[in-house]
């Protein structure tokens, strides 16, 4: 195989050559790995905290009335307002929101 490199003018590309590409490409998508689980969970630990969210209402498809019998007063992430049927804030989604609105980060509250 040497002798076809030759005869061509041609260079093959060495066996640590391509290992350290390899070993590149392998580290990057280690790293990736090991962020994507920190970013996933610095989100679901901020829904988990009872502070407005940031998330615009039309990123998660925001409305102000339900979605068959899921609407913010029954989920996890709404945050109540001073009277039943006031407004109130939500752990992911940002600005006020009705407690018979919805959106598709909804997901049902603990009992």
């Amino acid at each position: 195989m040497e002798d076809d490199a030759k005869n061509t003018g041609k260079t093959q590309p060495s066996i640590s050559t391509s290992r350290r590409k390899l070993l590149k490409s392998a580290g990057v998508a280690t790293l990736g790995l090991v962020a994507a689980p920190d970013l996933l969970l610095s989100r679901v630990a901020r829904a988990d905290s009872r502070h407005p969210g940031d998330v615009p209402k039309k990123a998660v498809q925001y409305q102000d009335t339900p979605k068959g019998n899921q609407t913010c007063s029954n989920c996890r992430a709404f945050i109540p307002g001073p009277t039943p049927s006031a407004q109130g804030h939500c752990t992911i989604v940002a600005g006020k929101v009705s407690p018979q609105g919805w959106c598709s980060a909804w997901s049902k509250a603990s009992s």
